[in-house]
Parts: structure tokens; C-alpha cells; sequence
């Protein structure tokens, strides 16, 4: 017993640090919710970053992974739902919902056919605030179910990190959002009164410093005041299922992965460090940019989808010019009104290293993507030459990506690389072992080794608290290949 004086020869009980299997980290109830063995997510890279092949690789390992479907067509996201749905059948997977203030057109094309095909499942990230075409994805179909309990088929996992975005996605849907969902025959009378009884999204992921759209916020304290937001209104509304908080952004070493678990996030969702990996759709070369990725490699760059509102996005900085060129345009766009007006020498500059063609070609390009898109981007342009500015700029920012994911050798210094500190972070503990190359690193390895190397961390601290001092080879984990963690773990 503690405290209590030894007999001769008997070591005292100085501290207790039980088996913890990393199954049992984080909340019980969102692995059952979302039918997971770990409380570990694959977060949603646009452009098909997070993969198809990532999704079904966390399936299969009982995590759950989105799809990245932001930026992509219809086409191509439909052909990606009907893999996955053929592939993993019943196992968790889900798919981006990303917001498009300057393109709602597009949300709602996105969320239609998620309805049509079944889709029960998205990650909702980059909503200022909340849109009809997001809350009719989560009310459609609500009904009670045989014991009386209300039932949504279709589920919001929300990524935020403002407290007032997080508030609308925690509390029920807008009255004035459901009576016109009601009035366009959407839904009836009776299932917005249901509707009115659930959160937009009953688990809200909270994102801290994290690659593309970031608002920089250290976890420390973003995840206690998303944990104390949701008690608040869990408390208010009374919700039958009790309402989640997980953890994103620098999420890529066993302690950062036992910190956010520590601070009572229901599940960790790693990005950064899943685009370094095999089954991404990004390129080799981008691979081996992001494995030599360190914390300081990193930069704030305009983002393609907001580039109006001065949204920026986190990128690698290392080995690339974009972050510099993506400043040079927007600098352009607050201080001249149309193309015409961009001054000679810098019009030179951009045509020839940027767009490497007349302006007059690019917004050309750029009116033929959009007439397919959306024409009604090309209308208000021809109204607006400050607009039509912008629909040029913003083509160079998305090409960039596409770039930089096809490994066009002859755009290398043009690629826009979605990155947080933590790639840096996971390079840093990674070094020296075999995830120090690009090509050992897959999804499931590096998410059984921070969930393994969580659960060792978590109970190196329990130790601690007891007064223990540990050395660093028993309280720091080592990355090791799937099969000897099963060993491991199997003896554990």
C-alpha cells in the first residue's frame, strides 16, 4: 500500500502506472459513434491530398480518414465516393465539406451530391459562419427513431478555431435557416422541430497552429476554451449525446498526441505529417520536401479560396518562391483597381515568372475554367475589373497546388505546400530511424506510433506525478514498424 513502510528486502511503492492500451486514449463514445477501433483522424487535405487510398488505408485500420474533396470537380469527387464506398463498405470514412464564400454555387453542388450518394459523414472546415447548404446536409432525413430518440443519418465533424464559429456549430440549426429549408420542401414542419434539438455538429475538432487555413492558436489554450464552450452548451441545450471536443494542429509526436489527450480532447486529427506519407496525392518531390521540412521552414501565404477577404494559408516556405509571389499579388490587388493599372515593371515580372504568359492569355485561361465552373464568377468580372483581377490571381494560387501535387519539375519554385510547425516536429523526432525516409512512412504506421508512443508518454507522466524520476530511454518512444508494435503490444 502507498505510504505504508516496507518489509526487509521489499522495494516501496513509490507509484502505480497500469497497462494503457492505445485504444483506450481519448472518448469511449466518439470510437463507438463512429464505428473506430482509435480515436485518431485523418484530417481532409483539399486538391485529393488526403487520398483515396489514405482513406481506405485508415479504414482498414480502424481510424478515420477524409477525403480530400476541396477544389476538386464533381466528377472526380463521385468517382472517388464510389471507390470508397465499394472499398471499405461499412468501415468509417468520410469527406471533406469545405466552405466557399466567393463560390457558393459549388458548396451546394458538393452537398447535393453527398445527399444523393449516401454520404453520412463530413468534415466541415473553413466556415466563417454557417451556411443553408451545410445545415440541409446535416438536418436531411432527421426522424425519431423506435424508441423515441432522434436520429440524423448524415453527421458534421466542424473545424474550427474562433469561439464564435465554434458556438454556431455546437448549438441547433438557425430558426430562420430550417423555416426556409421548410418553405423550399426540404424538410417538413415536424423534422425541423427535431432539428431544432441537435447541434449542427456534435463534435467539433479544435484547430490549433496547423497547415492551410490556420489562425495560428496554440493548442494550450484553444482546447481548454473549446472543452469549457461546449460544457456551456451542452449544459444549455441538454443534447442527448454529449457534445466532443478533439485536437488538430501540431499533432505529430507521441507528447504533443498525450497533451491533447491529457487536456480531455475526445480524439487527435493529424494533416501535416499524413502528406508526407506514401498514400498522399501529393508528388515524390513533395514528399521529400516535407521529410526535410523543419519547425522554422514554415510561412503565412494568401489563400486561393478567400484571397478577396486576405485569408492566408500555412505553407513550406522551404524550397519554394509561392509564399513570396502569392504576397507580390495580393499586394497588387489592394493597391490597383484592375490589371490595366498594375504598373509596367511589375507586369513584366509577373508574365514572365509567374503566369508566363500576356495577363490578357491568363485571364483568358481563367474565363475558360470558369464558364464551366461557374459562369457567373465571368459575368460579375466582366462588370467588376477588380474582380476579374482577382479571378487571375486566384488562378496562378490554385494552380500552385496542382503543381506542386503533379511534381511539375518545371514549376518547382511556384508549389504551394499545405504545412504546419508540426512536420517539422515529426521530422525531429523521426530522425535517425527508418521514418526518417519518405518512402517508409505510411498512414497507419505513423498513426499506430503516435497513438503507441501517446499511450507510453501518458503513463511516463503518471509516474512523474508520483515524484518518479524516469530516464529518457522509459519515458520517450522510439518509432518502430507495425510489426513490432503488434509484438509489443501483444505482450503489453
Amino acid at each position: 500500500m502507498f505510504g505504508e513502510q516496507p518489509a526487509d528486502g521489499v522495494l516501496p511503492l513509490v507509484g502505480y502506472a497500469p497497462r494503457l492500451a492505445p485504444e483506450s486514449l481519448g472518448d469511449p463514445a466518439f470510437r463507438e459513434t463512429h464505428g473506430l477501433r482509435y480515436a485518431y483522424v485523418g484530417g481532409a487535405m483539399a486538391n485529393g491530398i488526403s487520398s483515396v487510398e489514405m482513406v481506405e488505408a485508415l479504414a482498414r485500420a480502424g481510424m478515420l480518414g477524409f477525403f480530400g474533396s476541396a477544389g476538386m470537380s464533381l466528377d472526380r469527387v463521385e468517382a472517388a465516393i464510389e471507390r470508397i464506398q465499394q472499398s471499405v463498405g461499412d468501415r468509417p470514412h468520410a469527406f471533406n465539406l469545405i466552405h466557399s464564400p466567393n463560390e457558393p454555387r459549388s458548396e451546394a453542388e458538393v452537398v447535393d451530391l453527398y445527399l444523393r450518394r449516401g454520404v453520412r459523414l463530413v468534415s466541415a472546415s473553413a466556415y466563417l459562419d454557417l451556411t443553408l447548404p451545410l445545415v440541409r446536409y446535416r438536418v436531411s432525413g432527421v426522424h425519431r427513431g423506435p424508441g423515441g430518440e432522434i436520429v440524423t443519418p448524415n453527421r458534421v465533424i466542424a473545424k474550427v478555431s474562433r469561439t464564435e464559429v465554434a458556438r454556431k456549430f455546437l448549438s441547433p440549426p438557425p430558426a430562420d435557416m430550417l423555416q426556409q429549408l421548410v418553405n423550399e420542401n426540404v424538410i417538413t414542419s415536424e423534422a425541423a422541430q427535431l432539428a431544432a434539438r441537435v447541434p449542427v455538429a456534435g463534435d467539433l475538432t479544435a484547430e490549433a497552429d496547423s497547415g492551410g487555413h490556420t489562425d495560428n492558436r496554440p493548442a494550450c489554450t484553444l482546447i481548454p476554451t473549446m472543452l469549457a464552450l461546449a460544457d456551456e452548451i451542452q449544459a444549455e441545450h441538454g443534447y442527448a449525446e454529449r457534445l466532443r471536443v478533439g485536437a488538430a494542429g501540431g499533432i505529430s509526436t507521441p507528447e504533443s498526441a498525450s497533451a491533447a489527450f491529457a487536456m480531455g480532447a475526445a480524439y487527435v486529427l493529424t494533416g501535416s505529417v499524413n502528406q508526407a506519407c506514401v498514400e498522399s496525392g501529393t508528388s515524390v518531390a513533395v514528399r521529400e520536401m516535407l521529410c526535410k521540412a523543419r519547425e522554422a521552414d514554415i510561412t503565412m501565404a494568401p489563400a486561393a479560396d478567400m484571397f478577396e477577404m486576405g485569408v492566408k494559408v500555412q505553407v513550406l516556405k522551404w524550397g519554394t518562391m509561392f509564399a513570396v509571389r502569392a504576397r507580390k499579388l495580393y499586394d497588387l490587388y489592394r493597391t490597383c483597381a484592375s490589371v490595366e493599372e498594375i504598373p509596367e515593371s511589375q507586369r513584366v515580372v509577373l508574365e514572365r515568372d509567374l503566369f508566363r504568359c500576356t495577363l490578357a492569355e491568363a485571364w483568358a485561361k481563367t474565363r475558360a475554367y470558369f464558364a464551366v465552373r461557374d459562369p457567373t464568377q465571368i459575368a460579375r468580372a466582366e462588370r467588376d475589373p477588380k474582380h476579374r483581377m482577382a479571378l487571375v490571381f486566384r488562378a496562378y494560387l490554385g494552380q500552385s497546388s496542382e503543381w506542386a501535387n503533379s511534381g511539375d519539375a518545371s514549376r518547382r519554385a511556384d508549389y504551394q505546400i499545405w504545412c504546419g510547425p508540426s512536420m517539422g516536429a515529426f521530422n525531429e523526432w523521426v530522425r535517425g530511424t527508418f521514418l526518417e525516409s519518405p518512402e517508409h512512412r505510411d498512414v497507419v504506421t505513423v498513426g499506430l506510433n503516435l497513438l503507441v508512443g501517446a499511450a507510453v508518454a501518458t503513463r511516463a507522466a503518471w509516474l512523474r506525478a508520483y515524484g518518479v524520476s524516469l530516464p529518457a530511454a522509459a519515458r520517450r518512444f522510439a518509432p518502430r514498424p507495425q510489426a513490432e508494435l503488434a509484438q509489443l503490444l501483444g505482450s503489453a
